[in-house]
């Protein structure tokens, strides 16, 4: 229960100021929505500043230092300003990573099938400090130095060592160039294997975003450039193992530990750091979800369309060859250990439609603990409740929508584990129906959606732009959008009260339009619900 509160707490905390950056930078600009691909986009910058510092650089003990200094000061400044972009981005990269940590718990995006991006996520960590701290060694200065001793202080307190690393920095006869090199090998081995762990890390997320928007990535390109010329990046006084270390400027984005391996014990350190691995490495299986529906496929249902397929964000439904007989080339599959119960494979499917002559109302695809006849039923429950010549359906997202709609008399709010569950179809049942004079439909915002893409889908159905669409018949004046962070309930309180004032002004629905039979034979979802429509 507290672990909740301070998720809740904190997420608030998260949308306030991501709010405030969104009205900034527009919310597909918004850097707190593309931390995973600045990410990415950071590892480049590094690697690719890298590839031109390791050119001109002497991986000997005794030149290191010196070619460093000559990168830095003789390259006709492009030297300074590349190595500043090294570092910065590495520190930037280092800030998006652990924000973006923190952000997906607070959000709750670890749990269920969400695991093994979590999981995989963990030894990012680790790959990224090694990687930064093992560039600090190959500067060879006195930061060099001072981390170079503690780092095999620590690490000799590990059995795995035949010969204690500390014996390599004893003087400088000690430190030969055999040992440099081995370090200058690790800084390409290390990001090598991070970048394998990175693609790994996203393999179970379907149109993984690796690449921020362009906006975005030169503005940032162009922060890292000015930060580079108006603070570069320049050594300390250059090592001297034959004498201590007594002070140092830190690079806290990397080398935050290293002041405690003056205060405890290397033991000690191992287990805390040890310790915080481990829980962060099990919050899925000790801050499990609760249950949630698992998406099952009605084969005789299925025309093995692929929009399923097509639209999951977790990758957990696949085609396979048909196997019950039917003419139908494929038919989809859940794989039940990637599904997250959101629904956006129920908003997909073309047979997920409440129209009905004399068939049950069963989809193709749908979620086993909340079938598409029970979504009418609260359709058609919460359209009795509804009076007046302004009366709104509103369907909303759990995850961030439905408590920003407070209840009022003309308006009936019918939640939805993700907005993209909603098929386009609803819409035109809704107003044909005269259930409602107008339907609003609320969920996250398009570029920080909870399921990923369910605004984005949803906006693209309704504009034409993705099957299934919302047919052109139903008068869009009587349909209503908004798509924002939990955040601003305000606003959404707002734009219902314009809509339902735009509503009053466009008066009743035409009778050529709404000329459908009104009254519906309804058999109850338990008994089986045969529905009889004249659509």
């Amino acid at each position: 229960m507290i672990i909740r509160s301070t998720q809740k707490l904190g997420m608030k905390l998260f949308e306030v100021v991501e709010s405030r950056f969104s009205t900034a930078f527009g919310e597909s600009w918004n850097p707190f929505y593309n931390l995973g691909a600045l990410s990415f986009f950071f590892f480049w910058i590094v690697a690719a500043s890298g590839v031109y510092l390791y050119a001109f650089f002497d991986t000997s003990i005794t030149s290191a230092y010196t070619s460093v200094e000559s990168i830095t000061n003789n390259h006709f400044y492009i030297g300074g300003i590349i190595r500043g972009l090294h570092r910065y981005a590495s520190d930037a990269m280092v800030v998006t990573m652990t924000i973006h940590l923190f952000r997906e718990f607070l959000m709750g995006r670890f749990r269920g099938a969400r695991w093994f991006s979590w999981l995989t996520g963990v030894p990012l960590l680790w790959l990224v400090f090694a990687s930064g701290i093992n560039g600090y060694w190959l500067v060879w200065d006195q930061l060099a130095q001072y981390i170079a001793i503690l780092t095999a202080e620590w690490f000799d307190w590990l059995p795995f060592f035949s010969a204690p690393m500390a014996q390599n920095f004893l003087n400088e006869a000690s430190l030969s160039d055999r040992f440099f090199s081995l370090l200058a090998f690790l800084h390409i081995g290390i990001p090598l294997t991070l970048l394998l762990m990175m693609w790994v890390h996203i393999q179970r997320m379907a149109k993984a975003k690796s690449n921020p928007p362009r906006g975005l990535a030169l503005g940032t390109l162009a922060a890292l450039i000015i930060l580079s010329i108006a603070k570069p990046a320049v050594s300390q006084a250059p090592a001297n193992l034959d004498r201590a270390v007594t002070d140092v400027q830190l690079d806290w984005f990397f080398l935050n530990l290293y002041p405690l391996l003056d205060t405890v014990s290397p033991g000690d350190l191992w287990g805390l750091v040890g310790f915080i691995t481990l829980l962060i490495a099990v919050v899925p299986w000790i801050l499990p979800k609760g249950k949630y529906s698992i998406a099952t496929v009605n084969l005789e249902n299925c025309n093995g369309c692929e929009r399923c397929f097509i639209d999951c964000p977790y990758d957990a439904v696949t085609m396979q060859p048909r196997t019950d007989g039917m003419s139908f080339s494929h038919e989809a599959v859940v794989r039940t250990n990637l599904c997250v119960g959101c629904g956006i494979c129920v908003g997909a499917c073309p047979t997920a439609t409440p129209f009905r002559r004399q068939t049950q109302l069963v989809a193709g695809i749908e979620l086993a603990e909340f079938p598409l006849k029970n979504l009418r039923n609260e359709v058609l429950q919460a359209s009795e409740t509804l009076s007046g010549t302004d009366r709104v359906m509103a369907f909303a997202c759990s995850e961030c929508g439905k408590d920003k709609l407070a209840r009022q008399p003309g308006v009936a709010v019918v939640p939805l584990p993700c907005i993209a569950m909603l098929p386009p179809s609803f819409i035109d049942f809704v107003i044909s129906k005269r259930l409602a004079d107008g339907v609003f439909l609320t969920g996250c915002e398009t570029a920080n959606c909870y399921h990923r893409y369910g605004s984005q889908w949803t906006e693209e159905r309704i504009e034409g732009k993705r099957d299934p669409q919302l047919r052109k018949r139903v008068p869009r004046e009587r349909v209503a959008r908004l798509w924002t962070s939990a955040v601003n309930g305000g606003r959404v309180q707002q734009e219902i009260k314009q809509f339902r004032s735009r509503l009053r002004d466009v008066g009743p629905m035409r009778d050529d339009y709404a000329s459908m039979k009104q009254s519906l034979s309804f058999v109850s979802s338990e008994t089986g619900g045969n529905i009889h429509d004249t659509d």
